[in-house]
């Protein structure tokens, strides 16, 4: 994934460049039809679709790099503009064919620069339709969206009516890129290493294609062959069905001569039959007529209230493709919430595990407070000691009392620093409860909000089933 990212980083590096020169010498001014563009365009598709994640939907796989884009209307409200007009393309199907217009319309307005810089600066949006690994969510998004800046000199005029977006083949012409290292007017010797290099980096790029295109075209021909292997099956069970019906043929033509015999005998018998048919099929056939102008009015009726349902059987439809999105959002919120839930949970066991700390800490000042009481009444001890001696030594009375006050203001400093730590415990550990109490009234919030959503949830599901009954009375009534 790094190589890729530094090959395709060096790729846009160079498009750049060869756009920014062919642009200087026409002036500036570009269509749709200058080459240099149209590599410029490819290139960047291909960094917009390097990590890009599949999603995967009831059609199928769906990898497409408008995704992201469609970010940029959320972030910037001036790009609305771009995005309504990309959507009502009528000649855009795809959202490959809205990504490569949405570029185009971007270049013309000189604001692609801008847009991506939106979409790097907020990654976390990103993630969502790209991989830790991709380039836009690397450095080297940052440093292409520097590049691009530099477009900003250019005029471009687009023409996005008449371009077939959707299935234009996005491939890479190094041909343009691809220079010859020697400098006939004796250039710097770094200037042709980094050339070599580049060079470098894009035929590994384009092995990596052709590659790529080997792998694709030797699947499609083991394809080909195994429906060439059923080709030759069928063929085979054709033939022998052909032969089959031949034979069947030549049974027929005999019945079908002995039948011709009877049907001319029996032609003569009916000839005389359907003379006298006739006459009474003149006398019925008025009859008919009338009869027929009726069945007609009815037909035309029936026609009428066909079209009528018809008309409510897509009524009923729009219902339930609505009722479908519908359900899916409130599955979709449904997993958000329990997401939370198990992340209040995890809080709620980590606020537990700060809650044991710190009673054992004050389990451990009170054992130190113990052990402090009882080094004081050691000192009492051996001040009661110095005053039985103070009788017979008056020098070490005046040592010994000064020693007693010495440690009676290091127990009474001692008390106090204990006494104002175990307050600060206390109060953390006030604080804790009450968090405690605020997390466990959340999670009893959340559980209520999860049972009424369940109760949506199968209110919606009643009615998406009354309404399947409803179109499939519709449908009979159809019938």
């Amino acid at each position: 994934m790094m190589e890729e990212r530094s090959n395709l980083m060096h790729m846009m590096k160079l498009s750049i460049k060869v756009l920014l020169q062919s642009a200087l010498s026409l002036g500036r001014s570009l269509d749709a039809d200058h080459a240099p563009l149209q590599q410029f365009f490819v290139v960047m598709e291909h960094c917009l679709k390097h990590g890009l994640k599949v999603k995967k939907s009831f059609i199928g796989q769906n990898k497409s790099f408008f995704g992201p884009l469609e970010l940029v209307e959320k972030l910037c409200p001036e790009a609305s503009d771009i995005a309504t007009s990309v959507r009502n393309l009528p000649e855009l199907k795809t959202a490959v064919g809205r990504g490569r217009a949405w570029l185009y319309l971007a270049l013309m307005q000189k604001t692609l620069a801008d847009y991506l810089k939106v979409l790097v600066d907020n990654k976390h949006l990103l993630s969502e339709f790209y991989e830790p690994e991709a380039l836009m969510m690397q450095e080297e998004g940052v440093v292409i969206v520097g590049l691009l800046v530099g477009l900003n000199v250019l005029d471009a005029n687009l023409c996005l009516k008449g371009e077939d977006l959707d299935s234009q083949v996005g491939v890479i012409d190094f041909s343009l890129y691809l220079k010859d290292v020697q400098d006939p007017d004796g250039g710097r010797e770094h200037e042709r290493i980094t050339d070599v290099l580049d060079q470098k980096n894009y035929v590994e790029e384009l092995n990596r294609h052709l590659s790529c295109t080997v792998g694709d075209l030797q699947t499609k021909i083991d394809g080909l062959e195994k429906m060439n292997s059923k080709l030759q099956e069928e063929l085979s069970a054709a033939t022998d069905r052909i032969c089959s019906l031949q034979e069947e043929q030549q049974q027929l033509r005999e019945q079908n001569e002995l039948i011709r015999e009877r049907s001319e005998k029996s032609v003569e018998i009916t000839k005389q039959d359907t003379r006298v048919e006739l006459e009474t099929y003149k006398q019925t056939r008025q009859g008919l007529d009338e009869m027929y102008s009726d069945v007609w009015k009815q037909l035309k009726e029936e026609e009428k209230v066909r079209r009528e349902l018809e008309k409510e059987l897509e009524l009923q439809i729009g219902m339930k493709t609505e009722m479908e999105i519908a359900m899916k959002l409130l599955e979709k919120d449904t997993h958000e919430k329990q997401d939370t839930l198990v992340a209040l949970r995890q809080q709620l066991e980590e606020v537990k595990a700060i809650n044991l700390q710190m009673f054992h800490k004050a389990q451990n000042a009170e054992s130190s407070l113990q052990q402090k009481n009882e080094a004081i009444a050691s000192f009492e001890g051996k001040t009661n000691q110095v005053l039985s001696t103070m009788k017979q030594m008056e020098e070490r009375l005046q040592h010994s009392e000064r020693a007693r006050q010495g440690a009676e203001e290091r127990s009474h400093k001692l008390q106090q620093e204990l006494g104002g730590r175990v307050s600060a415990l206390q109060l953390q550990l006030s604080q804790l409860h009450e968090q405690c109490s605020s997390l466990e009234k959340e999670l009893k919030s959340e559980k209520e909000q999860r049972q009424a959503l369940q109760q949506e949830l199968q209110h919606e599901k009643d009615t998406s089933s009354l309404l399947r009954t409803e179109l499939q009375q519709v449908q009979g009534l159809k019938k």
